[in-house]
C-alpha cells in the first residue's frame, strides 16, 4: 500500500504545482506558466494512473467504490479529457485555471479519506452494471467540468482583451464547445442513472428507492437538461449559459460526492472488510 500512497501524493503535489502555474499565469498573463501548468498536469497524471493500478492489483478488487476511490477516478477522468482536449486544441491554454484546481482539491480530499485496500466486496457490487454506472458518472463529471472551464474562458474573454485573451477562440466557438461538453456530460450522466436503476432492481428489487444520492443525481441531471432546453428551445447563448455551466457544476459535485459523504445512504460504500 505504501508505494500506492507515494504515487498518489506525488500526483497531488504535481497537480498542486499545475494549479499554481495556471492561477499565476492568469494573474501575470504569462503563457509560459500555462505550458508549465499543462505539463505538470501531464506529469501528475502518470503517478495518478500508477496509484490506481497498484491499489487495484493489490487484491484484484475494483478500487472505485468508496468516496475516496470515486474521487480518485472522477479526477482521473477529468485530467484525461482535459489533457486530450488541450493537445488537440492548443488555443485554450488557460483552460486549466478552473479544471486543475478542482482536481487538486478533490484529489487532496480523497487522500484524507483513503482507507486500506478492501479484501472483499458486498455481493451487491458483483454486477456488470457497476462498470456502466462508474464510467457514466466519471465521464459525465469530467465533461461538465470542462464545460464549466470553457464557460469561465467565455466570461473572461468577454470582459477583457489583449494578450492571452486575444489568443483564445472567439466567443462563439467557446460557447459551442461548452455546449458540446454539457451535452456529452448529460448523456453520460443519464447513462449512469439508467444503469443505476437496473443495478438497484438487481440488488433491491426496485428501480428507484428515493435514496438521497438518487434524488440529487436526478436533480443535477435535470439541471443540465434545463441548460440544453434553454439553449435549444429558447435560444439562450453566451453569458447566461456560461454562468449556468459554472453554477451547475456545484450541483454535480454536491450530488456526486457531497451527499454520500454527509448522509448515510445506499451509496455510502459497500466494502465489508478493509
Amino acid at each position: 500500500m505504501k508505494p500506492a500512497l507515494m504515487f498518489f501524493w506525488t500526483a497531488v503535489s504535481l497537480y498542486g504545482l499545475s494549479t499554481f502555474s495556471y492561477i499565476f499565469g492568469m494573474i501575470a498573463k504569462q503563457e509560459k506558466l500555462f505550458t508549465i501548468g499543462l505539463y505538470s498536469a501531464v506529469a501528475g497524471f502518470i503517478p495518478h494512473v500508477i496509484a490506481i493500478a497498484l491499489r487495484w492489483s493489490a487484491t484484484g478488487i475494483t478500487p472505485f467504490i468508496d468516496i475516496s476511490e470515486s474521487l480518485t477516478l472522477g479526477t482521473f477522468m477529468a485530467v484525461l479529457i482535459f489533457v486530450f482536449f488541450q493537445f488537440i486544441s492548443k488555443k485554450v491554454r488557460p483552460l486549466g485555471v478552473l479544471i486543475i484546481p478542482v482536481v487538486f482539491v478533490l484529489l487532496g480530499w480523497a487522500g484524507t479519506l483513503m482507507k486500506e485496500v478492501a479484501t472483499s466486496l458486498s455481493p451487491a457490487l458483483q454486477s456488470g452494471w457497476i462498470w456502466v454506472h462508474i464510467v457514466g458518472a466519471s465521464a459525465g463529471f469530467a465533461s461538465v467540468l470542462v464545460a464549466a472551464g470553457l464557460g469561465l474562458m467565455y466570461l473572461l474573454k468577454e470582459r477583457k482583451s489583449g494578450g492571452i485573451y486575444d489568443r483564445l477562440p472567439d466567443l462563439g466557438a467557446l460557447d459551442i464547445l461548452s455546449y458540446r461538453f454539457v451535452a456529452g456530460g448529460f448523456i453520460m450522466y443519464g447513462l449512469m442513472m439508467i444503469s443505476g436503476c437496473f443495478w438497484s432492481n438487481q440488488v433491491k428489487g426496485n428501480y428507484w428507492g428515493w435514496d438521497p444520492v438518487e434524488v440529487w443525481s436526478l436533480v443535477s441531471w435535470l439541471v443540465y437538461g434545463i441548460y440544453l432546453h434553454l439553449r435549444i428551445t429558447f435560444g439562450w447563448r453566451g453569458t447566461r449559459l456560461a454562468w449556468y455551466a459554472l453554477i451547475a457544476l456545484i450541483f454535480m459535485i454536491v450530488s456526486y460526492w457531497g451527499i454520500p459523504f454527509g448522509v448515510e445512504t445506499f451509496h455510502s460504500g459497500f466494502r465489508i472488510e478493509h
